[in-house]
């Protein structure tokens, strides 16, 4: 595998930090013993996590107000595959990218798969877009795009999400995610169980394009840019025009589009338990999308969700597949880092999730000892497993500390210098 940063300053920078972490997982080690768990099964069950990359998120985002661009950023499809290459070989979590279309649209698609399988990455689901005109585009999508009244709209919409399907087949991927920014700012401006009826008769056309070992997920989003009434707002119509469309169609959840306090831990539970949850897009919301990094704001509940994807993986072993994505706006920070830390704190969840005592919790709910039952949760998240985590990566060649070891591989500044800002280009996805 080719590597961007070089393997010397990897090295360098484990052999630092190599007394300190064998003395805290020895630690950990000793005291997970006592409580019946086995370290190095753990260890080994953290080398086997993957999330993919946004391949958006590698560029500086912004809001509906300014954006602040950062120092090298990628200006092409190309140099996004240089940066996840960099997150992947300093965290070893991240060995799949998440394109987006026309954003990353290649003029080779042949090409752009073997640069990226240069350095071992694969494909994840691509992304379809239809939430903005494009240049040149022949109807608008001002009034919406698979819901629209004009026909003409809906049939360039569904067009385009059968070309996102051709192009991600070329590239070796499985899926489709469809998010539309379709619905009403005023009462009255749609037929609101219309605007439904004409997006489910677009995605049919979708659905049908799909090849037999492919996926469409459905994206909801409460809110934004239709701040009245969104087509698709909530799990429940995900979740019934999924079930509409047909085995092939599942729902997707994005942490960041519900409203404040929704238990997003329920929402994975009843869409496991029926067969139609898809996958994820994580990140962490204080008030809104806020597409924060991930973990940043309740770590609580990103556990609790991966205590769930346990339980159903307990329950429906292999069968049981998830799709995992970030999905993240870095304003302030450098993109390479936040998405770096962001793939820590997931996979850290999912750590912990494993030291849930599953028996002891099954007992406590049937006895309903309800501190007991919120204890054996509070236990394993309370646990750090931060030494797990480091040595996980160390064992897979990648540094204990990829934040650390990043900054002083001075990547950053390097590409400051190989990429000169390119004028009308924004690396947070339109390039």
């Amino acid at each position: 595998m080719n590597t961007v940063i070089d393997s010397g300053i990897v090295e360098q920078h484990n052999a630092k930090a190599m007394a300190n972490l064998e003395a805290d997982y020895a630690a950990l080690g000793g005291m997970l013993a006592r409580r019946g768990k086995d370290i190095e099964q753990l260890t080994a069950l953290a080398q086997t996590f993957a999330v993919a990359l946004p391949s958006w998120g590698v560029g500086t985002g912004g809001t509906r107000f300014a954006r602040f661009p950062g120092p090298g950023e990628p200006r092409n499809v190309f140099e996004k595959i240089d940066d996840c290459a960099v997150i992947n070989q300093l965290t070893r979590a991240t060995p799949l990218v998440s394109l987006h279309f026309p954003w990353d649209k290649p003029t080779d698609v042949a090409a752009l798969r073997e640069y990226a399988d240069r350095y071992k990455l694969g494909f994840d689901s691509v992304n379809s877009n239809t939430f903005q005109d494009q240049l040149g585009q022949a109807h608008t999508y001002k009034y919406g795009s698979l819901t629209a009244l004009s026909a003409e709209s809906r049939a360039q919409a569904v067009q385009h999400n059968v070309e996102c399907i051709e192009l991600g087949r070329a590239l070796g991927s499985k899926g489709l995610t469809v998010w539309v920014g379709d619905g009403a700012n005023f009462p009255g401006q749609q037929n609101l169980r219309g605007a439904l009826e004409r997006y489910l008769d677009s995605m049919r056309g979708v659905y049908a394009a799909l090849p037999d070992d492919w996926q469409v997920y459905i994206e909801h989003k409460l809110f934004e840019p239709a701040f009245y009434a969104t087509t698709i707002a909530d799990w429940g119509t995900s979740f019934a025009c999924a079930t509409e469309l047909g085995p092939k169609a599942k729902c997707l959840v994005d942490l960041g589009h519900h409203a404040p306090n929704t238990n997003i831990e329920m929402i994975v539970a009843r869409l496991a338990q029926f067969g139609k949850l898809g996958g994820f897009h994580f990140n962490d919301s204080k008030y809104g999308d806020d597409d924060l990094d991930s973990g940043s704001i309740n770590p609580f509940q990103l556990f609790l969700i991966f205590n769930e994807l346990a339980d159903a993986s307990a329950r429906d072993g292999e069968a049981f597949k998830p799709s995992y994505m970030l999905d993240q706006s870095h304003n302030v920070t450098d993109p390479i880092e936040s998405l770096m830390n962001s793939a820590v704190e997931v996979q850290r969840a999912f750590v912990q999730s494993a030291l849930v005592d599953r028996a002891a919790l099954a007992q406590y709910q049937q006895d309903n000892d309800v501190l007991q039952s919120a204890q054996a949760l509070k236990h394993a998240f309370r646990t750090d497993v931060s030494p797990i985590l480091a040595m996980a990566r160390l064992r897979s060649g990648a540094p204990a500390d990829p934040v650390g070891c990043y900054r002083a591989s001075g990547y950053r500044a390097k590409q400051a210098e190989l990429r000169p800002a390119k004028a009308g280009a924004s690396s947070s996805g339109i390039v």
